[in-house]
């Protein structure tokens, strides 16, 4: 999907968001001024694998996935994002394109800075290195504890917790929530480390379970506190705690 990320010109919001966050904290100099406010919709990518990442960014507000493409031509989830995380802190390091690929599940708002600036302004700043540490330090802790995820639950908790963080799409009249997959199912096969038979299996087991039903226009969930149970806090911690 081609990007039309828009640049939100409210310098009410960004001084917001900068106060709140309390970014100063992280800079020994004044960096307001080179801030830019973005909003990405739904299904857009805040970057992609092996594209150069053109804006150093804070993600403030939305949900996300994060997933990177194996050599295989597999995909594969990493990690689920919530507020608050740093996106492009290895990028600014290494002078590289991006390692991963991060898709919004949700209207997703970013504090940026255009990439190049913030490389000559920032990178020389013991403040904002220290924070870099910080940051990459967390998600190399969240990553092994997802990697030790994929390895050791099963796919039932998996997918429940995938489920969990996905948008539901309401339908008026029944008031029946359905899962939006915005992937088909053997994508989502893929992105969980499982195949297709499997996946189907699984879901069978939810709708057998009494989390899940099935009809001509999909997925619901009709038992929210089993679905939470199953799906844990497996992906979600991803949080960056500096903030």
């Amino acid at each position: 999907m081609l990007n039309r990320v828009k640049k939100i010109e409210d310098i009410s919001i960004i001084e917001t968001y900068y106060n709140k966050l309390k970014v100063n904290n992280f800079f020994k100099k004044d960096i307001k001024n080179y801030i830019e406010f973005l909003k990405f919709d739904k299904n857009e990518y805040l970057c992609r694998e092996g594209d150069e990442i053109s804006n150093f960014m804070i993600f403030i507000d939305g949900k996300a996935k994060v997933f990177k493409t194996l050599p295989n031509g597999k995909t594969f989830l990493l990690a689920f994002y919530r507020p608050i995380q740093v996106i492009g802190d290895m990028e600014i390091i290494k002078n590289q394109v991006a390692s991963s690929t991060i898709q919004a599940l949700s209207e997703c708002y970013c504090l940026s800075i255009p990439m190049e600036k913030a490389r000559y302004e920032l990178t020389a700043d013991s403040e904002f290195l220290k924070f870099i540490c910080e940051s990459l330090a967390e998600k190399l802790s969240v990553i092994s504890i997802n990697s030790s995820i994929n390895l050791l639950y099963p796919l039932e908790n998996r997918l429940a917790s995938y489920i969990n963080e996905l948008p539901k799409l309401v339908d008026d009249k029944s008031e029946k929530e359905y899962i939006d997959f915005d992937e088909n199912l053997i994508e989502i096969a893929e992105l969980l480390g499982s195949s297709y038979r499997h996946l189907l299996r699984t879901l069978n087991n939810l709708i057998k379970k009494g989390v899940l039903e099935k009809d001509s226009a999909g997925y619901i969930v009709v038992n929210k506190e089993l679905l939470k149970k199953l799906a844990g806090d497996l992906y979600t911690d991803t949080r960056f705690h500096s903030f």
